[in-house]
């Protein structure tokens, strides 16, 4: 990886200080849910100036509980550490939170056995409130804490109305939680939002860092929609297709793409392509059913060798977030739709973290969560504008290029390391 002169400097302390940065997130290689992939993506590169990595994760896998991978492995000069844990799967909130429970007590043994005097240990925030449990850990080991924020709980399960807990404990977590923060030499943010929230809840700023998510530019670029192979494979490569690629789960909104998507069902040439999974991507396919509407496909996800031309398959592709979790969550998928570039339709908060970014570069349109009029008529402008649509794509690029590659993401967190 070809460096500037400053970030040659940064490399060359690391390596000199000969660091051990020890990872915490519930899923690693070769799992594919987004924060391990994420995970992977920085700690090989990490690897590759010179930083000694460990990762401690669990035994499973996100989508295949039953699965258990070997306890201890070097993966491209990452050692992973795997912890034991219960394996009920997603599919009640009773069995993840034994499943969290597992994790915490045998991930925490893992790091007390791991970490020493000197260590950088970056807390994910996969499970839940991971970061009580290594702050007290990082703490009587002498290590430094970083908190990586994918999202923000307990406050993402209280708004889904989705957290068991009394409101006793539920304000008790919270203090513990944001304890952890206030100790933290850095608390990595994934945007704007994020960051106002935290220093709401009185987290000092010269302690929250924002860096965004990425995708991997080389393995994800542009890609002419008649060179699509799964648009071949499909029999669609004659329609306007509207994608969606992803988890789409308790954070997302799907009834304003369904009431638009049955609104255009007379209009033939489109085609609504759903890839990926979750729990609402199974309620959204019961309503297609009931509904018996023929403008959807649905797909499982995709290898990673084949996202590029997945994501290739769509003339624009949605995104959405529920407007009451902005600054708590942001949706991963974006960055890589920047990377194939395409345009993006954000459904949410039209003041979102997504939605600010779509309209300040141009690279998409943001409609509000039940306007259906809205969706609809953007859908229909685009498809009736090739040459609007094109210069949106190529925009979403040149964006990815400038603040979303996985290296320029690698330098800001060399930096923030250095700096704890």
């Amino acid at each position: 990886m070809a460096t500037n002169p400053e970030i040659a400097d940064i490399f060359s302390f690391v390596r000199h200080a000969q660091p051990r940065v020890v990872f915490v997130n519930r899923y690693f290689y070769p799992d594919l849910s987004a924060t391990s992939q994420m995970l992977f993506d920085l700690a090989s590169r990490l690897v590759q100036q010179g930083v000694e990595v460990h990762v401690v994760c669990s035994d499973g896998l996100y989508d295949d509980p039953s699965k258990k991978l070997a306890p201890e492995e070097n993966v491209r000069g990452i050692q992973v550490h795997r912890a034991w844990t219960s394996s009920f799967g997603r599919g009640r909130l009773y069995g993840r939170a034994i499943d969290y429970g597992s994790f915490y007590v045998t991930a925490s043994a893992k790091l007390l056995g791991l970490l020493r005097a000197g260590d950088t240990v970056v807390a994910k925030t996969d499970p839940p409130l991971i970061s009580i449990a290594v702050a007290a850990i990082a703490k009587l080991r002498g290590a430094r804490l970083v908190n990586w924020l994918q999202d923000v709980f307990p406050e993402v399960a209280s708004h889904l109305g989705a957290n068991p807990l009394p409101e006793w404990l539920d304000n008790r977590l919270k203090k513990l939680r944001d304890y952890s923060l206030a100790v933290a030499q850095t608390n990595v943010v994934l945007g704007t939002r994020m960051r106002e929230h935290l220093e709401a809840r009185n987290i000092p700023s010269d302690r929250i860092r924002v860096i965004e998510n990425w995708a991997d530019g080389d393995a994800v670029t542009p890609k002419a929609l008649d060179a699509c192979e799964l648009r071949a494979r499909l029999g669609i490569e004659d329609k306007f297709v509207v994608a969606y690629s992803g988890n789409l789960g308790r954070a997302h909104e799907f009834q304003t793409l369904l009431s638009a998507a049955e609104r255009l069902s007379v209009d033939t040439s489109i085609v609504f392509l759903m890839i990926g999974g979750g729990a609402k991507m199974e309620q959204l396919q019961g309503a297609v059913a009931a509904k018996k509407l023929l403008n959807f496909r649905f797909l499982p996800y995709q290898p990673r060798e084949l996202l590029s031309d997945s994501l290739a398959a769509a003339d624009v592709h949605l995104a959405c977030l529920l407007p009451q979790l902005e600054g708590l969550i942001v949706p991963s998928k974006f960055y890589g739709i920047l990377a194939a570039g395409r345009p993006t339709i954000f459904i949410g908060d039209t003041d979102g973290e997504l939605a600010r970014i779509i309209k300040s570069t141009r690279c998409g349109e943001a409609v509000a969560v039940g306007d259906v009029d809205a969706l609809v008529t953007t859908i229909g402008q685009l498809q009736a504008d090739t040459p609007s649509l094109e210069q949106m794509g190529q925009r979403a690029r040149a964006v990815f290029l400038e603040r979303y590659t996985v290296g320029r993401a690698t330098r800001q967190w060399m930096e923030a390391l250095q700096e704890a």
